[in-house]
C-alpha cells in the first residue's frame, strides 16, 4: 500500500496529454471477444482496472498484450466462459464480458461484481434486457449463470439510462435474430464509442448517442483496429484542477463537446474557458465564485466529475449546492475533505458547501477513483504537506497521474504506507 504526498500552493500550468477513456477502453477490451481474431486497441490508458479487465480476457483463454497505450486481444484461444469472483470483485466493469460470452457462446457464468463502494448499482437491468432476448439465469453460491442457446431481437426499454445496462445489451443484441430496440438508452460518449467499433466488426447498429438505439442482429464479426475515445473524466479532473489551484491548462485531445456542462459550470465559477480542435484550455486567476450544479446522466453534470467540483467549490467565494442524482452513497468522501478545513453539509442526496477561503493540509484517505481525485485537488490547492492514503485507487482511473502533475509544475511524490493495511 502506498500513499501519496502533495505540497499545495502550486499553481498547475502547462500542457498535459488526455489519455484514452477508462470508461470506454474496459468495454472495448469486452467487445473484442465477439470476433475469433486479434482485434488492436489504440490509446487505452495503462490503468488497474484495465489490466484486471486483461486478467479477466486471460483468464476466459484470451492472448493479451500490450505495447504503451496499444493493447492487443487475440481471442484465438478462448474457451472458458467462467469469470472468477477474485478478479470481478476488483472491478464491477468485469460484467461487461456477461454480453459478449452469451452472443458468442450462449452462455456465462459470471462472480456477481464488486468494484468502488459509490452505492447501489445492481444489475437488474441488464438482467431484464438478456431475459427480454431470451436468456435464463440462474444465482447460487455467489455466481451468476446465464444459458442462451439462441438470442432474439425484442424491444427493451430501460427504467433508467444505465451505461452498463446499455453497453452489455448492446453487445449481446448485436448477435441476435432480427432487431433489437433499447429505448432509454444511455447517450454517453463511450457508448458512441463501443457502438463505432461494434460496426467496424460487423455489427448494424443506428442511433448510438441517442435515447432509442436500434440493433439488428448479424452473426458474424471481424477483429479490427480501434482507437480509444479520450478521456472525458480525466479531461474534466485536470481543467477542475487547474481552476483550483489558480493555474492553466492545455488539455491536448481533450473533446469540449463531450464537457459542455462541466465547462460551462467552470466558467460561472470564474474559469476562462477556450476549445480548439486538438484540446481545450482552462484556466482561472481569482478565487473561484460559488455556483449550484446536479448530476444527471449525459449530457448532464457528470457523477464521476461530482467530488472533483464540490472540492473546488470548497474553496469558492460564497455557497454552493451539490445534487446528487445517480450513486447515494457518493458524498462518502465529504469527512475526508472537512477534515481538510472544508465546510460542507449533506443531506440526504444534497450537499451545501460554504466555501472557505483556504484548506489546511491533513492526513486525508481516497475512498474511491473519483473521490481519490477530489483528494488530489484538494491538497494541491491547500496549504502545506498533505497525504492521501489508499492511493490505490486512483491508481485504477488514472494513469500516472502523479508524474503528469509533477509536470504542470505540482510538488507531489508516493512513500510506503507507514502502517499495514487493516483487513
Amino acid at each position: 500500500m502506498e500513499r501519496l504526498v502533495v505540497e499545495g500552493g502550486r499553481p498547475l500550468r502547462g500542457s498535459v496529454r488526455v489519455n484514452g477513456a477508462k470508461n470506454s477502453a474496459l468495454k472495448l477490451m469486452a467487445a473484442a471477444l465477439l470476433a475469433d481474431g486479434e482485434s488492436v486497441l489504440e490509446n487505452t490508458p495503462r490503468i488497474l482496472d484495465c489490466l484486471t479487465m486483461t486478467e479477466v480476457l486471460q483468464h476466459l483463454g484470451a492472448d493479451v498484450s500490450w505495447d504503451g497505450s496499444t493493447v492487443s486481444v487475440d481471442t484465438r484461444g478462448v474457451t472458458a466462459t467462467e469469470t472468477p469472483y477474485e478478479l470481478v470483485r476488483k472491478m464491477r466493469a468485469s460484467i461487461v464480458v456477461l454480453g459478449p460470452l452469451i452472443a458468442r457462446f450462449g452462455r456465462a457464468r459470471v462472480a456477481m461484481p464488486g468494484g468502488c463502494n459509490i452505492g447501489s448499482r445492481q444489475i437488474d437491468l441488464h438482467l431484464k434486457g438478456f431475459e427480454r432476448m431470451g436468456a435464463e439465469f440462474t444465482y447460487e453460491h455467489g455466481y451468476l449463470e446465464a444459458k442462451a442457446p439462441s438470442l432474439t431481437g425484442a424491444s427493451i426499454t430501460l427504467d433508467f439510462p444505465s451505461v452498463g445496462a446499455t453497453e452489455n445489451i448492446l453487445m449481446a443484441a448485436v448477435a441476435a435474430t432480427g432487431t433489437t430496440v433499447i429505448d432509454n438508452a444511455a447517450r454517453e460518449p463511450e457508448i458512441q464509442d463501443l457502438a463505432e467499433m461494434l460496426v467496424e466488426m460487423g455489427a448494424h447498429i443506428e442511433g448510438a448517442g441517442t435515447t432509442a438505439i436500434e440493433i439488428q442482429g448479424t452473426d458474424s464479426f471481424r477483429p479490427v483496429r480501434h482507437r480509444v475515445v479520450s478521456d472525458r473524466v480525466e479531461a474534466g479532473t485536470f481543467a477542475i484542477a487547474a481552476c483550483a489551484t489558480g493555474g492553466e491548462v492545455f488539455l491536448e485531445g481533450a473533446s469540449a463537446s463531450h464537457l459542455d456542462l462541466v465547462l460551462a459550470k467552470l466558467s460561472d465559477a470564474g474559469g476562462e474557458v477556450a476549445a480548439y480542435d486538438d484540446g481545450v484550455r482552462v484556466g482561472m486567476e481569482e478565487r473561484p465564485r460559488a455556483v449550484d450544479f446536479v448530476t444527471l446522466p449525459y449530457p448532464g453534470f457528470p457523477t464521476d466529475l461530482q467530488p472533483q467540483m464540490m472540492a473546488l467549490l470548497s474553496i469558492a467565494s460564497g455557497t454552493s449546492i451539490a445534487t446528487e442524482n445517480v450513486f447515494e452513497s457518493r458524498f462518502m468522501f465529504v469527512d475526508e475533505l472537512n477534515r481538510m478545513g472544508a465546510d460542507i453539509r449533506t443531506e440526504g442526496h444534497h450537499a451545501v458547501i460554504r466555501g472557505v477561503e483556504r484548506l489546511s493540509a491533513a492526513p486525508v484517505r481516497a475512498l474511491d477513483i473519483r473521490a481519490g481525485a477530489a483528494m488530489i485537488i484538494a491538497a494541491l490547492a491547500a496549504d502545506g504537506r498533505t497525504e492521501i492514503a489508499d492511493v490505490h485507487f486512483v491508481d485504477r482511473g488514472y494513469e500516472d497521474l502523479e508524474a503528469r502533475l509533477t509536470g504542470l509544475g505540482a510538488e507531489v511524490h508516493r512513500e510506503p504506507a507507514r502502517w499495514p493495511a487493516l483487513a
